[in-house]
């Protein structure tokens, strides 16, 4: 872990309000108070003026990818980030393609459910909860498969907590002459995603993850070639981005019924993230939540699920501990009452329980998190929060 990517803040930031917990989740997550009353104003969903406001928008959302010559484009998507997930799939991918899925966690799993009702074939690499796929491993998997078309890659992975190396997998897509597509949902905003460095057809990503905003709606950034290829290509009416698109070129309007709170709320969120420096600055003060909050587990104890090198900073997994007085039902009451709302685990070998990096949180808050753990542990008469050795041994074994 590092903290050479900003300086320490001198001063915190405001707590959640009228007693609000904060939420150690990969999103929804804890909104700035700016975020939240933005919410309070009715907009018509016709009006010029949300027009312009979903306009600039999708301007904002383009500097942060890097778009500098109008090479892409960014669609809004009504629903969940899933929808959007589905959106891409559903429109970008032919209905004769193969596409390699790269899977090491819960939401690689959902990209290929997806594919299986889209009915697009596809193959998997599976790395399990541990290990990112690598360049190398893709390379030769496309080698030995002229018939895959495109490669789907999670950014990160917030199962397990893993930052997948997009860099290299798209450095050796291209290298073979295929197709990228990122679900990065829990990782734009923060984590680089330069479409001047990273080489990606498309990418998707939400209005609660790393941007602060709140649920609501989605967003497609895509190559204007690629979406315009896709006339005619999705299975669904609601979730066809170039109609989608061309509707946005025509009138300046959604489709649909928009979520325009939401929206409105999300223009606060992009407001905040460029004062704060961009991803830039929002990606040191995660990286800087995430190395406090570790440091203080592992102090107590608790183990990581991943070594140091793939931990993001979006979401860390730590294994249960040992000890039998230990439950995560116990424990998860206990840190709600002391204002903090954390995640259960998402992996199927070991017992394991989340922490969020994100949302309008600081490494302040995070020092609160590590005490209100040690008082839980103190609590529930659990000494230590070591883990069992079966747990180690297992992670060993998968990560050789």
């Amino acid at each position: 872990m590092s903290n050479d990517l900003g300086e320490i803040s001198t001063s915190r930031m405001a707590p959640p309000e009228m007693g609000e917990p904060y939420l150690l989740t990969p999103g929804p997550l804890t909104t700035a108070s700016e975020v939240k009353h933005a919410m309070l104003k009715d907009w018509g969903s016709w009006d010029g003026d949300f027009r312009e406001m979903t306009a600039d928008m999708c301007r904002r959302l383009l500097d942060i990818a890097g778009d500098k010559n109008g090479e892409f484009v960014c669609v809004p998507m009504q629903g969940s980030g899933t929808f959007s997930v589905e959106a891409m799939l559903g429109s970008f991918l032919p209905k004769d393609s193969k596409t390699l899925v790269l899977m090491n966690g819960a939401y690689g799993k959902r990209t290929a459910e997806t594919l299986s009702y889209l009915d697009r074939d596809f193959v998997v690499l599976d790395k399990g909860d541990y290990m990112p796929p690598r360049g190398d491993e893709v390379s030769r998997l496309l080698d030995d498969d002229p018939t895959i078309s495109h490669v789907i890659v999670v950014h990160c992975e917030t199962s397990s907590g893993i930052l997948n190396p997009v860099q290299e997998i798209s450095d050796a897509v291209y290298a073979a002459g295929r197709k990228l597509l990122v679900d990065s949902m829990s990782a734009f905003g923060a984590l680089p995603l330069d479409v001047n460095v990273i080489q990606y057809e498309a990418m998707v990503s939400s209005a609660n993850k790393c941007i602060e905003g709140v649920p609501g709606f989605g967003f497609v950034i895509a190559r204007k070639s690629e979406v315009e290829a896709a006339k005619g290509r999705s299975h669904s009416l609601s979730l066809d981005v170039h109609s989608q698109w061309v509707n946005f070129e025509k009138s300046g309007q959604w489709r649909f019924t928009p979520p325009t709170h939401v929206v409105a709320a999300f223009m606060e969120a992009l407001k905040m993230h460029e004062a704060e420096g961009g991803a830039q600055g929002r990606l040191a003060r995660y990286v800087r939540n995430r190395d406090v909050m570790v440091s203080g587990m592992r102090e107590l104890g608790f183990e990581t699920l991943l070594k140091d090198r793939w931990l993001s900073p979006i979401i860390v997994t730590f294994f249960n501990p040992a000890h039998p007085n230990f439950t995560f039902d116990g424990f998860y009451e206990l840190m709600k009452k002391r204002g903090f709302i954390i995640y259960p685990g998402k992996l199927t070998v070991v017992d394991s329980f989340r922490i969020g990096c994100i949302g309008r949180m600081d490494e302040y808050v995070m020092t609160e998190v590590v005490e209100a753990a040690a008082q839980a542990l103190r609590e529930m008469n659990v000494e230590s929060g070591n883990p069992p050795e079966s747990a180690l041994i297992e992670r060993a074994k998968l990560a050789a």
